[in-house]
């Protein structure tokens, strides 16, 4: 762990959460607007009320300042991986649904899939500049779910949007957590040290 604490260490992961931020900003922007052409497309309420959707992980966290740097990393990985699977069911329901027909959306959520993967990498960079292990994804994410009819298909899709762009605010807030130097040394605190 002592290549984790070298001052170069510290400006590579600083560098590395700034990235972060503006990825998960972007990502953010671009899911928000997908949420609202997928919501007009679909035909759907946009306040319309989601229950919790299976194998869509939820942003909100208990206790948030008490987790450790690896432990909001994890998280994130976790979450987006889920979101990589999830985002490419949709896609192939989209695509089974209306065909050719809105190759718009088809295409934005095809770019929505893209930075989560993106975003899924840098995680793992995130995670391997610190000498952590990174986790081996456990099968292709979530199995698949029972299925569906078309309404209740949209419907998850709008719950998994939604999520998508609450996680990508807390991963702006973990990534800025994990960024902030350390009060002592002036350099960014060690990933299993920080708050």
């Amino acid at each position: 762990m002592a290549a984790a604490d070298s001052p170069s260490a510290a400006l590579r992961r600083r560098d590395l959460c700034s990235r972060g931020i503006r990825l998960a900003g972007k990502m953010r922007a671009d899911v928000v607007d997908l949420l609202d052409a997928y919501v007009e497309q679909q035909g759907l309420d946009a306040s319309a009320s989601v229950a919790a959707v299976e194998g869509v992980p939820l942003a909100a966290v208990e206790r948030w300042d008490e987790q450790t740097g690896t432990q909001r990393l994890l998280e994130n990985l976790a979450a987006y991986r889920a979101f990589r699977a999830l985002l490419a069911q949709m896609l192939e329901e989209q695509r089974e649904q209306l065909g050719e027909a809105d190759a718009g959306l088809g295409r934005a959520l095809a770019a929505v899939l893209l930075q989560v993967s993106a975003f899924a990498y840098h995680l793992e960079e995130l995670l391997r500049l610190e000498s952590r292990g990174v986790p081996g994804e456990e099968g292709d994410g979530p199995p698949p779910p029972p299925r569906l009819s078309l309404f209740e298909q949209k419907l998850r899709g709008l719950g998994v949007l939604r999520e998508l762009a609450q996680w990508a605010v807390r991963s702006v807030r973990d990534l800025r957590q994990l960024a902030k130097p350390s009060p002592a040394t002036g350099a960014a605190p060690g990933l299993a040290e920080s708050p």
